[in-house]
C-alpha cells in the first residue's frame, strides 16, 4: 500500500511543481519570476467577468427539457395567456411519473371550450383498447395500453364534450408521451407558459 502511495506521489509531483508557474502565467506574468503584465491581466478580466455575469444571470432562468416527447431542449418562463401550441410547465404528481412530484414541460393542445372527443379502438388482436383523442376534429394523439416498463396505462375518459373552463389538455405528438391522455386536462392555474430557447 505504501508503495502505491509513493508511485502516486511521484506521478503527481511534476504537476504540483508546475503550479506556481501556471498561477504566475494566469495572473499575467510571462513565467515564474518574471514581472506581471497588468495589461494582459485586465484583458482577461474584460473577457471573463462579463461572460461570468451573464451566465450567472441567465442560467437560473433557463429550464432544460429532458423529455424526448417535446421538441425543445431549453425553455424559459414567458408570462402571458396560454394559446394552443404554447409550451407549458407544471408540477406532475402521478405514481407512473415517479415517487416524488416532477416539473414537466408539455404543449397546450386543446383549450377551454374546445370540443374534445375520444374514440376507443382495439389495439391489434390483443383485445385491449387504445383511445384516439381529437380536439375540434384534429387528431391529437393515441393512448397506449402499456407503458415502457409494461405497466398498464388507463386512458382518460372525457366527462363532457368540451374542455372545461379553466383547464387545458396538455401533451405532445410523441406516441410515448405521458400526458393528458392518461390524467386528463390540467388546471390553467397550475400551468406556467414557457418559450422555447433551443
Amino acid at each position: 500500500m505504501f508503495r502505491h502511495a509513493c508511485k502516486a506521489a511521484k506521478a503527481v509531483w511534476p504537476e504540483i511543481r508546475l503550479l506556481p508557474l501556471r498561477a504566475a502565467v494566469a495572473l499575467g506574468s510571462s513565467g515564474l519570476g518574471q514581472p506581471l503584465r497588468p495589461a494582459q491581466l485586465w484583458k482577461a478580466y474584460a473577457i471573463v467577468l462579463p461572460i461570468g455575469l451573464v451566465a450567472a444571470w441567465a442560467l437560473p432562468q433557463v429550464t432544460w427539457v429532458m423529455s424526448p416527447s417535446i421538441d425543445a431542449v431549453a425553455v424559459r418562463s414567458s408570462p402571458g395567456p396560454i394559446h394552443r401550441g404554447d409550451y407549458v410547465m407544471f408540477l406532475l404528481s402521478n405514481p407512473l411519473a415517479g415517487p416524488t412530484p416532477v416539473n414537466v414541460t408539455k404543449q397546450a393542445l386543446c383549450l377551454p371550450g374546445e370540443h374534445i372527443a375520444m374514440v376507443e379502438r382495439f389495439a391489434f388482436a390483443s383485445g385491449i383498447k387504445n383511445a384516439w383523442y381529437y380536439c375540434d376534429g384534429r387528431l391529437l394523439n393515441v393512448s397506449k395500453p402499456l407503458g415502457r416498463h409494461g405497466q398498464q396505462l388507463d386512458h382518460w375518459h372525457p366527462a363532457q364534450a368540451t374542455i372545461p373552463a379553466g383547464f387545458v389538455f396538455v401533451g405532445s405528438h410523441h406516441p410515448g408521451g405521458f400526458d393528458s391522455r392518461y390524467y386528463g386536462p390540467v388546471a390553467i392555474e397550475r400551468l406556467t407558459r414557457m418559450a422555447k430557447i433551443l
